[in-house]
């Protein structure tokens, strides 16, 4: 391999967050550059953020060096996979392990980006402030600096799991009606935030029993116009009375109010109507970045599909996935319907796979998602909205103002799937875990390390830190309260999804 190394920074497509993180970076790219050398390799940098995909094509493109991509902030999946596809040199994706600069999160989406391409790359990470001191990291660096790729440990990882009769038989019920009449996923717009691994498209769905129908979110403005205000004022009653707090002109959210709640409601009703007309199952919400200027985030509106208890309801949830992730809305639909056959309530929630740390031996995963956390994951009561908050979504990101839904999750067993794909198949990831209580003090500085505006889930996952980051395929998590894990894999298997187990089976 060369000894020359080119190293690379692809970025968030907005400006502002790319300026913010450029000492976090800068710092990331020092001790990266001193690793390498470390390993006797000639680092040389490939200036500036990567901010849009031509600016990916037009400096990653020439370079037949290997090449190492930095990831120390968000950043989208397209900003290193369109430079880098049809071209087979070297290519490695390096992350700190901060909740504050997720750089793990960039890793993670653009990990599952390339391996949806089928372009092969390989992670490292570390945790350490110095690289060269992290004796793991500097001995994978070494692996690749030789070989061109990392061999990660997989003995966590099964691709099969004893199940019981009664579990077989739930899923080959639950498989039966989805094959008689295939889950519809509303589609409002496309995956967003350089989703490439999000989207799967009719040509992939339909083989495994799912269908899709896209609509432009202009729609959402255009049948918004129509809502009557009655509907908009009885949601908002209806929320308040159900026990969602609003943080209104709290600190520097001044431009938040009651109005601006109310435009989330008024979005709401408008994609609840559109779900009825077109007979849709769930749901796959972009959002971001179109209407980030015209509409307030969607986030109020998603938290209350995946909640029972919500104006207009039918007494279900209806499975929402935020930034239109294909590769969670349809393990969440999944789950949904097997917890239902079980008798257990059926919401699933939606997270990102922020950041993790130790408490009491145990590894936790911090799970925090903007948007699609239904109120069940608050209180473990179907017909209330107690628990839930919403606060102004940050300025820097959402200018038109609006508000989270956010909550402390409670504890109890879980059981978590993400959908993806690889070798131009679809597989499923499936695993069990706990979501676990921790004391004030610690959950606020994790809170508070993080986004605190946003829902909060610590949660065992069951799979050790470096597993998931070396072979998990997203950086988006289902997660449901219940143990149909079993379940999960029969129904996976029946429906004709591979199957990858992560962690203790």
């Amino acid at each position: 391999m060369s000894k020359k190394v080119a190293v690379f920074f692809p970025g968030d497509a907005r400006r502002k967050p790319n300026e913010l993180a450029v000492p976090n970076v800068e710092a990331a790219a020092v001790e990266l550059e001193k690793a390498l050398k470390k390993v006797g390799r000639t680092p040389y940098r490939i200036e500036g953020f990567l901010e849009k995909p031509h600016e990916a094509l037009d400096r990653l493109g020439p370079v037949d060096d290997p090449m190492v991509g930095v990831f120390a902030h968000w950043v989208y999946g397209p900003h290193t996979t369109e430079g880098v596809i049809g071209k087979d040199n070297p290519l490695l994706l390096a992350s700190n392990f901060s909740g504050r600069w997720p750089g793990l999160v960039g890793l993670l989406n653009t990990g599952a980006c390339l391996t949806s391409l089928n372009r092969k790359h390989s992670r490292i990470w570390t945790t350490a402030t110095d690289w060269t001191s992290d004796e793991r990291f500097m001995a994978e660096l070494d692996q690749w600096c030789t070989s061109g790729a990392i061999r990660h440990d997989s003995s966590s990882i099964a691709y099969g799991a004893p199940v019981s009769t009664d579990a077989v038989a739930r899923a080959k019920r639950v498989a039966a009606h989805m094959k008689r009449r295939r889950p519809l996923i509303l589609m409002l717009g496309d995956t967003s935030m350089g989703m490439i691994n999000g989207y799967f498209g009719p040509r992939l769905l339909g083989p495994y029993g799912f269908s899709e129908h896209k609509i432009d979110q202009a729609w959402i403005i255009d049948r918004g116009r129509r809502i009557e205000q009655k509907r908009i004022d009885d949601a908002f009653a209806f929320v308040c009375d159900r026990g969602v707090t609003f943080h209104f002109h709290e600190g520097s959210a001044t431009d938040f109010g009651e109005e601006a709640a109310k435009e989330q409601l008024r979005d709401y009703l408008a994609v609840l109507d559109l779900i009825g007309e077109y007979g849709a199952d769930c749901l796959g919400w972009q959002y971001q970045l179109g209407l980030i200027p015209l509409r307030p985030p969607s986030d109020l509106a998603e938290g209350l599909f995946n909640s029972s208890c919500r104006p207009e309801s039918n007494g279900d949830t209806i499975a929402t996935a935020t930034e239109a992730d294909q590769g969670n809305v349809i393990p969440m639909e999944m789950l949904k319907r097997l917890l239902a056959d079980k008798g257990l309530h059926q919401a699933v929630m939606f997270h990102d796979v922020r950041w993790g740390a130790e408490h009491e031996g145990r590894f936790l995963w911090v799970l925090l998602n903007s948007g699609s956390c239904g109120a069940y994951a608050f209180n473990h009561d179907p017909d209330t909205l107690a628990g839930a908050h919403s606060y102004r979504q940050p300025s820097l990101y959402f200018p038109t103002p609006g508000g989270t839904f956010a909550g402390e999750s409670l504890p109890g067993a879980i059981t978590w799937a993400r959908a993806y794909i690889q070798d131009d198949v679809l597989w499923m990831d499936i695993g069990r875990g706990e979501v676990v209580k921790l004391p004030p003090e610690k959950r606020d500085a994790w809170w508070e390390g993080t986004t605190r505006e946003w829902p909060f889930m610590a949660a065992d996952l069951g799979v050790d830190r470096d597993t998931l980051m070396a072979h998990y395929q997203s950086n988006h998590v289902a997660v449901a309260y219940g143990d149909v894990f079993g379940e999960m894999v029969a129904l996976s298997q029946e429906l004709g999804f591979r199957v990858r187990l992560l962690g203790e089976v």
